[in-house]
């Protein structure tokens, strides 16, 4: 009886690279190893160098590429190497219509590199697969049969394990830039007059903490050295009690006072002031009844915005419930609506990107978004820093459509969908970049399909990230292996 000896030489426990690996008595190469899950499909390709390989003249070596997990088991299509007289055997045999074995036969004289492709159905056990090599040296000319297994690779490339792997590029928009940067500072003074005067008197109730307020802001804005003030607006309200006439000439005369106050207190040219009347405060009155927890206000908010005659609107409020609600409002929410809004319009001087990394933390709203965009950018992309900045861009322009790109673009690399969500939908729509970035956070969501297609639109716009998004996306999911 022909004995078999069978080697097992496998070690699973390690993956194997894919440089050149020794078979077979270290006769055999194989490099260039793949198995790539497409779809349906598993292809596995390797090239197979028999160059140093020697079998004697009547024996064949069957050479069996094996997928396994140890409980499932599918052979792939074998190589046949047979020995000089072996294959004289073979060509008999195939001659002879001969039951001979199956597999690709690789004549004694033709040892060369030979390029092994196959294509299988794929299962879903096949991502946890080794690939191993049957090695079965037949017994022929009463020799020993002996049969051994190596592995070749357990590195199954699946789509999943792709998809998991690519972290799509996002794109940023460089803002334009803000030649002259204008900002402004306001207060809303709550100055007390005494009724149907004018006067601004310091020590009166309460305004001398509200002057010494308005007296910060100015010194503030006048000892920055980067600021210069280009004009101060002063805009004067009264409470929406007694005459129109008479109240409009009150927040007249109101304006004009704290205009008169403060040129003289803040020796700032009169040229530079300009003077707004609000007239009687309703809208104050509506946002202050909206925010009250007074039995009446709807009713009273109603008649506001439904009655459109002066007179008549003070009428229908002053009988509402009696009178006594509406005497509640002049004690408790009326005095408040006397008010002067005081605002400093200025121009912030140019920041290099050195001085810019101190004034962001001390004065962002000084910085343009343009300069903050720099001073991102000499940070490291993805550090810290580099998405501090954005982050504090969106803060200061929270309405800017760029600022919420490149916001949704931070917000993206750190895989946060819903505070992506949330900028984009206040960035321009149109343009390659929020394309590109609707692709990112499609592909993050788990939709591949409407991904490829926000690249393939993005890219033929000609963003250079959407169209690496795509050549990545392409190469995991179509067969460019």
């Amino acid at each position: 009886m022909k004995r078999k000896i069978i080697y097992l030489l496998l070690a699973l426990a390690c993956v194997i690279p894919a440089s050149a690996q020794k078979f077979y008595k270290d006769a055999i190469s194989i490099n260039n190893i793949s198995l790539w899950q497409q779809g349906p499909s598993l292809y596995v390709d390797m090239l197979i160098d028999m160059q140093n390989l020697y079998v004697s003249p009547e024996r064949m070596l069957t050479l069996t590429p094996l997928l396994t997990d140890g409980q499932h088991n599918v052979p792939l299509e074998s190589l046949i190497i047979n020995g000089k007289r072996r294959q004289k055997a073979y060509l008999r045999g195939l001659a002879l219509s001969r039951d001979i074995p199956g597999g690709i036969v690789i004549p004694y004289n033709k040892r060369d590199v030979y390029t092994y492709s196959q294509v299988i159905p794929y299962e879903p056990w096949m991502a946890n697969a080794s690939l191993n090599l049957v090695e079965d040296l037949c017994g022929c000319g009463n020799n020993q049969e002996m049969i051994a297994q190596e592995l070749i690779s357990n590195d199954v490339s699946t789509e999943a394990s792709r998809l998991a792997a690519m972290n799509p590029i996002v794109a940023y928009i460089q803002p334009t830039v803000e030649v002259v940067k204008t900002r402004s500072e306001q207060y809303e003074a709550h100055l007390d007059f005494p009724v149907s005067k004018s006067v601004i008197l310091p020590d009166f109730m309460n305004n001398h903490a509200e002057l010494t307020n308005i007296q910060n802001m100015f010194h503030k804005v006048q000892s920055d050295k980067n600021l210069t003030i280009t004009g101060i607006s002063i805009e004067g309200f009264a409470s929406p009690e007694g005459p129109l006439k008479l109240n409009e000439k009150l927040s007249q005369q109101r304006a004009e006072a704290l205009v008169k106050y403060l040129s003289t207190n803040e020796k700032i040219p009169a040229s530079l002031y300009k003077v707004k009347f609000g007239g009687e405060n309703w809208d104050g009155l509506v946002a202050a009844l909206e925010k009250s927890t007074m039995k009446d206000k709807d009713t009273f908010i109603n008649i506001i915005k439904n009655t459109s005659d002066d007179v008549r609107r003070k009428q229908e409020i002053m009988r509402v419930g009696g009178g006594a609600p509406y005497r509640a409002m002049l004690k408790e929410i009326y005095p408040g609506l006397r008010k002067v809004n005081c605002k400093i319009d200025y121009t912030v001087v140019n920041f290099d990107v050195e001085q810019g990394r101190v004034v962001i933390k001390e004065n962002p709203k000084y910085l343009s978004l343009n300069e903050m965009y720099q001073v991102a950018n000499s940070y490291p992309k993805g550090s810290n820093d580099f998405v501090n900045v954005f982050d504090i861009a969106v803060r200061m322009y929270p309405n800017d459509e760029v600022a919420n790109l490149n916001a949704a673009a931070v917000a993206l690399t750190k895989k946060d969908l819903e505070s992506a969500l949330k900028y984009m939908n206040k960035a321009n729509h149109q343009t390659a970049e929020f394309i590109n970035n609707t692709g990112v956070f499609n592909f993050l969501s788990g939709d591949v399909a409407r991904a490829k297609a926000a690249f393939q639109q993005a890219a033929q716009m000609g963003n250079e990230a959407a169209a690496a998004n795509l050549k990545e996306l392409q190469r995991i999911t179509e067969q460019t292996r």
